[in-house]
């Protein structure tokens, strides 16, 4: 990989991880903390917040009916995302000891939270932790579709991608055979930075 592609990729992962400093931040804007990964509100915050809540009959009476109608097919997608999230588990529990990759953290992509917003009424609750729970799965089957392919075929693609995933920067330019020979076996290997990322986690 070039030295500005490089220093490019690593800027972007230093705004990410800028980003969610500042997301962090807003745990005290809005009067709340998180203690064994469960959020706790302050009594009088979450006082404030139930009297927001939208009755479950206004919420319906004012829902588009579309929106109604269409409800099943985006609760049919519940069953494929179970199934999806019970291979890929299996799946890297099997096969990434076999390859010596480090195993995704199911808890570090799927998560839900927002059951613990006293504003929202139990349907908005639902849907959110559907929500949660669906992108969260997403961005964990990616994770580790991304570590298998940095085994398996560690090429850039030829043609531009719309999302890179954490693993790309790791990946042989298309067409740059010689260093694909010579440093396959090598790069195939390369998740020091991972297992370096899991330690800190496990320090914490």
């Amino acid at each position: 990989m070039n030295d500005r592609l490089q220093e490019l990729l690593l800027k972007i992962k230093q705004l990410e991880n800028e980003l969610l400093v500042e997301i962090q931040k807003k745990e005290k804007e809005y009067f709340y903390e998180i203690r064994d990964k469960k959020v706790y509100f302050e009594k009088e915050i979450k006082k404030q917040n139930r009297k927001l809540v939208k009755k479950i009959h206004r919420y319906l009476r004012d829902a588009p009916l579309l929106n109604i109608l269409t409800a099943p097919f985006i609760w049919s997608c519940v069953l494929p995302a179970l199934l999806l999230d019970l291979f890929v588990t299996v799946y890297q529990a099997i096969c990434f000891p076999v390859y010596s990759i480090p195993k995704v953290k199911r808890d570090d992509y799927i998560i839900i939270d927002r059951q613990y917003l006293s504003y929202l009424n139990l349907i908005e609750k639902i849907n959110c932790c559907y929500c949660g729970y669906f992108n969260g799965l997403i961005s964990y089957v990616q994770e580790i579709a991304a570590r298998t392919e940095q085994y398996w075929c560690p090429i850039k693609h030829a043609r531009k991608t719309k999302v890179i995933h954490s693993r790309y920067k790791k990946f042989f330019d298309y067409g740059d055979a010689a260093h694909f020979r010579r440093e396959n076996k090598k790069v195939r290997k390369s998740f020091n930075d991972v297992k370096l990322q899991q330690g800190k986690y496990n320090l914490q």
